[in-house]
């Protein structure tokens, strides 16, 4: 069973999104298991001091180090780096590179797996030395806190988790999941609303032409709203034909 242990100085910030919905439910039938600290609790000063100021001067302050390192040396893990595929820390940080489902994918297949909160300027950067921590972040852009982005991950992660979701299927068809490529649009009863048809190759039962067309239609929708991603993506010879068409109709 995975096992997430979440280092955070804001324990109310996460207890209640990963608490709800498929995670909450999850979480009852003990598929994984969350353990929430608070960074604050590993403070030895009587003011639970966990930040300072930064050495050379400037603004913002820096979460610091012997605090951290109390807080993951309490979880007694066993920190080797060659062993991946048991343990693994992430450091929420909008100076790493950007979370992907292939690496969430990765990460619902672990023991365990560890989440430091950023906050303020970050973290005292001896850590990243005393810890294999890998600094990860979900956009280019800057939160408040890393507490957001923990969550975003940890649902991410946890969904991929056997039984957490109902069909598990519907998570293989995500996006990203075939061929790095965007999903294909779906739709639901009625067949016609105010005008609108659902395409006629969904409604006739033929399983080959129905997983063409929605493979067409997941390239088309990567052309138009993420086009970088067809640059890695496992194409076919039909799949290249198909974008050349559609790019000779737009040009």
């Amino acid at each position: 069973m995975l096992h997430i242990d979440i280092i955070t100085l804001f324990p109310e910030a996460l207890k209640e999104p990963l608490a709800s919905s498929v995670l909450g439910r999850g979480r009852e039938k003990r598929l994984f298991d969350i353990n929430i600290l608070n960074l604050r609790d590993f403070a030895t000063d009587k003011h639970s001091t966990v930040d300072d100021t930064r050495f050379g001067g400037g603004g913002g302050m820096v979460l610091k180090v012997e605090v951290l390192s109390a807080a993951l040396d309490s979880l007694g893990l066993d920190f080797n780096r060659d062993d991946e595929s048991r343990t693994r820390i992430l450091l929420t940080s909008a100076t790493g590179p950007v979370f992907k489902q292939k690496l969430a994918v990765k990460l619902s297949l672990l023991d365990r797996l560890v989440i430091i909160c950023g906050h303020y300027k970050g973290i005292d950067e001896r850590l990243l030395s005393l810890y294999p921590i890998e600094e990860v972040s979900i956009g280019d852009f800057v939160l408040t806190g890393g507490e957001p982005a923990a969550a975003v991950m940890v649902d991410a992660i946890v969904r991929l988790v056997p039984g957490v979701m109902g069909n598990f299927e519907s998570a293989v068809d995500d996006s990203f999941c075939q061929d790095n490529l965007l999903g294909a649009p779906d739709y639901t009863r009625p067949a016609e609303f105010r005008g609108l048809k659902v395409p006629e190759v969904l409604l006739g039962g033929n399983h080959k032409e129905i997983e063409r067309f929605r493979r067409d239609e997941a390239l088309k929708k990567t052309l138009k709203n993420r086009p970088d991603l067809l640059e890695s993506a496992d194409l076919s010879k039909q799949d290249k034909n198909f974008l050349k068409e559609i790019e000779n109709n737009i040009e």
